[in-house]
């Protein structure tokens, strides 16, 4: 395996066991034995085990940020049906996961924002990503008439990124899909009628 591909690897396998376990639960030795790849090579692709997680951080949010934006940004579709495609295919993943993982971005603000301040600061810039597309997309809703023309868009999808990361907390603790359909049928049938 050439040095970028073992590097990605080791990424890939490190987000699937730190969504399983945590960053502080998740050993470097773990992460290695998986991808077997050597003990001593880790260093040769990552300085510190905090760049490790920030690279898993930036690899969920990558992939999960371009599901969003070609989701939420297709034209062939009104933009609140974009929104709730994206929500319920969240919520069918969720429950194919037997209630467990949730948000690999929420999981690690919950467990790293108070630990780590590199860690904080990017997990506050992915947030505000997706509260961008979430925005543009309201912004798209309002101007096609299918939302309120006094409706906050920024502030509106920033109570969406909220209210769902908050219904996927709850899912977990409940281990039960129930939060996330509760969140959408109320944004849904109350916020946006």
């Amino acid at each position: 395996m050439e040095k970028k591909d073992t590097r990605s690897e080791v990424i890939r396998i490190g987000t699937e066991l730190i969504a399983h376990h945590g960053y502080n639960a998740t050993g470097i030795e773990m992460v290695l034995k998986e991808a077997g790849v050597p003990k001593g090579s880790f260093y040769h692709y990552f300085k510190s085990k905090e760049e490790f997680g920030l690279a898993v951080m930036d690899l969920f949010a990558d992939k999960y940020s371009q599901r969003m934006t070609a989701l939420l940004q297709d034209g062939s579709q009104p933009p609140l049906t974009r929104l709730r495609t994206l929500l319920e295919g969240s919520l069918e993943r969720f429950s194919r996961n037997q209630c467990s993982k949730g948000c690999l971005i929420g999981n690690l603000g919950q467990e790293m924002a108070d630990q780590n301040e590199r860690f904080r600061a990017r997990l506050d810039e992915i947030f505000a990503g997706w509260r961008q597309l979430f925005a543009a997309c309201l912004r798209e809703a309002q101007q096609s008439g299918a939302l309120r023309a006094d409706c906050e868009c920024d502030v509106m999808a920033s109570f969406v990124l909220s209210g769902w990361e908050g219904a996927i907390l709850r899912a977990k603790v409940m281990k039960s899909p129930q939060p996330l359909q509760d969140f959408i049928q109320m944004l849904f049938s109350q916020t946006f009628s």
